[in-house]
């Protein structure tokens, strides 16, 4: 009896601290309400959408009137070897994204964060993120017209330098797609990520630095003892929140440069989608991938975070 009423008063006191809690950030939760609500209506509402990858979904039917098939389109889609081969082009691609992604902002934020003049560091900046507002319809048909066979600069220069003796494809050689959409994914984004980087370092005590310089630090050790450390928290944050897009590989960049000789790996589970669920009409294929994605996603999510736990503790 004395255990439940001390339960029940430490549930009371819980509650009571929790209200104290939102009364004290009622500004903050009055702020987040329109996100929340627009979360909602656009994330959570639609999911009963996913009825249609249990059903032969027609949609001249109801929701109630559709014919139950229960995991038939489960079963078709992972027997299929092209979905298999979609799966591996994504993780592939978005391996590569994801690692020149992050290996290229670091270095470009901490070569930034090393040049004092400010002018020429805006200037920089303002040059390496630019292209991220640039659409990637922009984007393919500068890299397809900087990669053509007939006036392309990258194998003129090829050939004057002696390097190639005939155009190379680049655009129709499987060899070569996975390296382009990350060297393109690179050009376009890496100036955009490198800002989050370069805040992170102005929140670096300067005492450190000093402190440093005076033991006789170089600028390299600064960078590997002081700026990386400082630096670890943003990293391992971004790095859970993509790894949670991680079968996100994209869809423009690749469907606009893929072509026939090289859809065999230019083909993500996004154009998969596009080409046997929405456009042959069959929905309840496109929700089955889709709620694979969403399920993938949400597990990697849940390790990354379990793993980026376990190292904060270590430390």
């Amino acid at each position: 009896m004395k255990t439940r009423v001390k339960k029940t008063t430490d549930a009371a006191r819980t509650k009571r601290g929790l209200l104290k809690r939102m009364s004290l950030q009622k500004q903050l939760i009055i702020m987040s309400m329109p996100f929340v609500i627009h979360r909602i209506i656009f994330s959570y509402i639609p999911l009963k959408g996913w009825l249609m990858a249990f059903q032969n979904y027609k949609p001249a039917y109801g929701w109630l009137d559709q014919e139950w098939v229960g995991l038939k389109w489960f079963k078709q889609l992972f027997s299929d070897a092209v979905f298999i081969t979609d799966i591996r082009n994504t993780l592939a691609m978005s391996f590569i994204n994801l690692t020149l992604g992050f290996v290229t902002a670091i270095i470009l934020a901490l070569l930034l964060n090393e040049i004092r003049n400010i002018y020429a560091k805006r200037f920089i900046q303002t040059v390496s993120y630019m292209p991220h507002f640039l659409s990637w319809v922009i984007v393919a048909g500068l890299v397809q017209n900087m990669l053509s066979t007939d006036s392309g600069i990258v194998n003129d220069i090829l050939m004057k330098c002696g390097i190639a003796d005939r155009p190379i494809p680049f655009l129709s050689d499987t060899k070569y797609f996975w390296g382009i959409v990350g060297a393109s994914n690179v050009w376009k984004e890496v100036g955009w990520n490198t800002i989050i980087y370069l805040a992170a370092i102005s929140s670096i005590d300067p005492s450190l630095y000093e402190a440093a310089s005076m033991d006789g630090a170089g600028r390299y050790n600064k960078m590997l003892h002081i700026t990386l450390p400082g630096i670890k928290t943003t990293f391992m944050m971004l790095l859970i929140m993509n790894i949670g897009h991680l079968l996100e590989a994209g869809f423009e960049i690749q469907y606009l440069l893929g072509n026939g000789l090289v859809s065999e790996v230019s083909e993500t589970i996004d154009i998969y989608v596009l080409k046997y669920g929405i456009q042959l009409g069959n929905y309840s294929l496109g929700t089955v991938a889709g709620i694979f994605k969403s399920i993938v996603s949400i597990t990697l999510v849940f390790i990354a975070n379990r793993f980026a736990g376990n190292e904060n503790k270590l430390i």
